[in-house]
């Protein structure tokens, strides 16, 4: 059970308020958590979930900032599968989420999210505070990047609001959605309840399975071919859907490529996976697709993209199957859908519905003999910290113990550890800011112990990330999430010394000025202190190898007694000359 504070009692009252309806909208559609920073715009919605509902289905969950508060409903989401709420205060609370909401966005997660205005009514608006909290079009902040908003005009329309936007937020291509609450709506006395009607009459619709005439076409594109490249993006975390994909693969005696952006789909250890995951399109994947008679494309991330790096200007010569329903979620203001792919068919599906229609027609292709892949170079004999030095002590781990990885840091070389489970890993944060790290990971955290899984919740995440989202370790110690963050601190926003270094050597300048306005140093910053200072139990800084091994040990003890834990390890700068479609530097460079 997630920690829960437990409210005195409320005595009965004939009294009704318009936001003990919407309350009790909530949780006949069984909203289990709302994450939120309070604020006077939704104080009567605050009101009726303690007095009301007592603070249980939905259970608030405190956040000591508004975009902490998205990025867990996002975690939330990516772990279960399933939609939270998230509440934000009037239109300052609102600019404040816009990140997490942007991340949720690309990442394609169904969320809930609350907001609040006014009173819309100018004559019941207080002076000064309620005028600069009113936005004529507030839903406007996010429009862009939410699937649907609404501001409902009474009561019985917010009721319909809240099961209209659960709808559209589960609707598959999934998303976030925005409902902006009128604080004298909110705060009216009603003459009696609003009526409740039978949620489960409002679920959101089963997505569309595969037109049987693209199924068709796909098969017998699949079986004349002698090469076929199959790259597995965005797909469930279902253990079933899982292994059809590996069936799939198998049958067709295809190659397998995945990349870190997106959750593991398919074991990375299977040998026609044909190379380590990254954040962009390795040489071998490139490759597979150069050399293949058809490509299938189950829902990548920027599709046309890939054919761009891969093909490197020369023509497209293989048949595309082309399998994604993100073009339903496309906005002229987002360039999130990545560029356009040729395709000759398109399945309008979700890519598991595909895998299933496919695998009982494509014939059984003769098994190659594929080749080993070469091995992971030995680590480096010295008392460095390091990715690798982690990667190492996590290998270990996963000998005994299941993990759930809710993030990784962009020097982190995809060879580093194998994906085994849909589980093992969940993907990064969509929308490539900073900061979203340590509230996903607090949202994973709170899924997994929801769903009872044994699984340890971990995130490696860089240093800038944790400054910029560090109160949700406050979140998570609050409610008693059991998790571990690995601040992988390497004292700067080193991917941006990367970029300077770039424009220096092409505008023939100092490379070594390349640290200026990046190194978070002279004075560094104690983030296990940080940590403790919110509850947390912390480790570090370890500063060298040798005591990683001690840290991690004990890290584990004290997330399986139920603690939230921090190691800061003080990694040197530096990415992985393994790593494919990265800058790379001496991975030694700069030691501290």
């Amino acid at each position: 059970m997630i920690k829960r504070e437990i409210p005195i009692p409320t005595p009965a009252q004939d009294t009704v308020w318009g936001s003990d309806s919407i309350a009790q909208c909530l949780r006949s559609m069984q909203v289990p958590f709302l994450a939120l920073n309070p604020g006077a715009s939704y104080r009567g919605l605050h009101d009726s979930l303690v007095n009301h509902l007592g603070n249980e289905a939905p259970q608030m969950l405190l956040c000591l900032h508004e975009e902490v508060a998205i990025s867990i409903a996002q975690g939330y989401a990516k772990a279960s599968g399933k939609m939270m709420g998230a509440v934000v205060h009037s239109n300052v609370g609102l600019m404040h989420a816009t990140m997490a909401i942007f991340n949720a966005w690309c990442d394609r997660s169904p969320m809930l999210i609350l907001g609040a205005t006014g009173p819309w009514d100018a004559a019941k608006r207080r002076p000064w505070i309620d005028w600069i909290h009113t936005a004529a079009d507030q839903g406007a902040l996010v429009r862009d990047y939410t699937k649907w908003d609404n501001q409902p005009g009474s009561v019985t329309a917010a009721v319909e609001s809240l099961l209209r936007g659960s709808q559209i937020a589960q609707t598959a291509p999934r998303g976030p959605v925005y409902i902006n609450l009128d604080a004298a709506l909110q705060e009216a006395p009603l003459e009696t309840p609003a009526t409740i009607p039978d949620v489960s009459r409002y679920s959101a619709p089963q997505s569309p399975l595969p037109r049987l005439e693209d199924i068709e076409k796909s098969v017998a594109l699949l079986n004349e071919a002698s090469k076929v490249t199959l790259l597995f993006g965005r797909m469930s975390r279902s253990k079933e859907d899982w292994n059809l994909r590996v069936k799939l693969a198998e049958k067709l005696n295809a190659e397998v490529v995945t990349d870190l952006k997106n959750a593991a789909v398919f074991p990375t250890d299977h040998p026609q996976h044909c190379s380590s995951p990254g954040y962009f399109m390795s040489p071998a994947a490139c490759q597979a697709v150069r050399e293949a008679e058809v490509v299938v494309l189950f829902d990548w991330v920027d599709p046309g993209g890939a054919f761009k790096q891969a093909l490197q200007g020369t023509a497209l010569n293989a048949k595309v199957i082309h399998i994604s329903l993100d073009m339903h979620i496309h906005r002229g203001w987002s360039m999130d859908m990545g560029s356009l792919p040729a395709a000759d068919v398109f399945m309008l599906c979700e890519p598991d519905d595909a895998v299933s229609a496919l695998l009982s027609g494509v014939k059984e292709k003769p098994k190659s003999n594929w080749p080993a892949k070469d091995p992971l170079a030995k680590a480096q004999e010295d008392d460095v910290v390091s990715l690798r030095a982690i990667a190492d002590i996590m290998q270990q781990l996963t000998k005994s113990q299941d993990l759930c990885i809710a993030r990784l840091p962009l020097g982190w070389n995809g060879a580093y550890l194998h994906w085994t489970h849909p589980m093992d890993y969940l993907g990064a944060d969509g929308g490539g800011g900073i900061g979203a790290g340590p509230g996903n990971a607090v949202g994973v955290g709170l899924a997994l112990k929801e769903m009872g899984s044994d699984r340890i919740p971990m995130a490696l995440i860089g240093d800038g990330d944790f400054l910029m989202g560090n109160t949700a370790v406050w979140t998570a110690v609050r409610y008693a999430i059991p998790m571990l963050i690995v601040v992988c601190n390497n004292h700067s926003f080193f991917n941006d010394e990367l970029h300077q270094e770039r424009v220096a050597k092409e505008r023939s300048r100092p490379v070594e000025n390349k640290w200026i306005g990046q190194r978070i140093s002279e004075p560094d910053i104690d983030i296990a202190q940080m940590a403790a200072s919110m509850g947390a139990k912390t480790l570090g800084p370890i500063k060298r190898r040798q005591d990683l091994q001690a840290a991690f040990d004990q890290a584990l003890v004290w997330v399986k007694q139920g603690h939230t834990c921090i190691i800061d390890a003080c990694v040197a700068p530096g990415y992985d000359a393994n790593m494919s479609g990265q800058t790379v530097t001496n991975s030694t460079a700069h030691k501290r």
